[in-house]
């Protein structure tokens, strides 16, 4: 399915002229886990190993070439908690680690090849406890394993721009709660009533939508995440 839409999601044809802006700061590509399902179990999702690495190939180097702005990081197929699978589904669902851990390798040997940061999120998960709810699917605790690995990856990278939020200019620093907190005061002075202090409140907070303190003030890259 991937191979069908990757190149309408990502139009590369966007990145020479003046639209080229809107290509994405920041794709994580993450394959494997439905990939490496066991291709004698009902209905498998399965892909062989072969054509699943040069999958990923094709859609990496796309992606590499979208603009000189767009950074590419890779996650490798997943490991799973097997006996819970078993009791929370009761058959396997045509996952192992031992099949899983194939494809991980695969996938961490094609990102040094290509060049591409590669997060090994077989290993990051492997035999930890309470990081899947029912073998599988991450639970917060696994979900904070992998927002982790991802921001190593961004923190250590050496990207112009870079992309680690702490070191990123803050734009509209000078503009904050407090500053329109201190002018709704000195408005309020000589205001006698609550329904006058209500309607001032009102127009004030009409006017200050979207405003936060300066620390969410901070841009985000687009990230964009191809899941299995």
């Amino acid at each position: 399915m991937a191979l069908e839409i990757y190149k309408k999601v990502f139009p590369k044809e966007h990145c020479w002229d003046k639209h080229k802006e809107i290509q994405p700061s920041l794709v994580i590509l993450y394959f494997g886990g439905n990939d490496s399902q066991d291709s004698d179990f009902p209905n498998s999702s399965n892909v062989p190993l072969d054509e699943y690495v040069e999958n990923m190939r094709k859609i990496a180097l796309h992606i590499k070439g979208l603009s000189e702005k767009t950074h590419l990081i890779m996650l490798s197929a997943p490991a799973v908690n097997e006996e819970l699978i078993l009791k929370f589904y009761g058959d396997n669902r045509g996952r192992s680690n031992e099949v899983g851990r194939k494809y991980a390798e695969a996938g961490v040997k094609l990102g040094q090849e290509l060049g591409v940061p590669v997060v090994n999120f077989f290993e990051a998960l492997y035999e930890k406890p309470g990081v899947f709810w029912d073998g599988m699917h991450l639970t917060a605790e696994g979900s904070k394993i992998l927002f982790e690995k991802i921001q190593k990856v961004i923190k250590e990278a050496d990207w112009e721009p870079t992309l680690d939020w702490d070191k990123m200019p803050t734009e509209y620093a000078d503009i904050g709660t407090d500053m329109h907190l201190e002018k709704l005061m000195k408005e309020t002075t000589h205001i006698g009533t609550d329904m006058q202090l209500e309607k001032l409140m009102k127009d004030t907070e009409d006017k200050t939508i979207g405003i936060t303190d300066s620390d969410s003030q901070e841009p985000k890259p687009h990230e964009i995440i191809l899941d299995a």
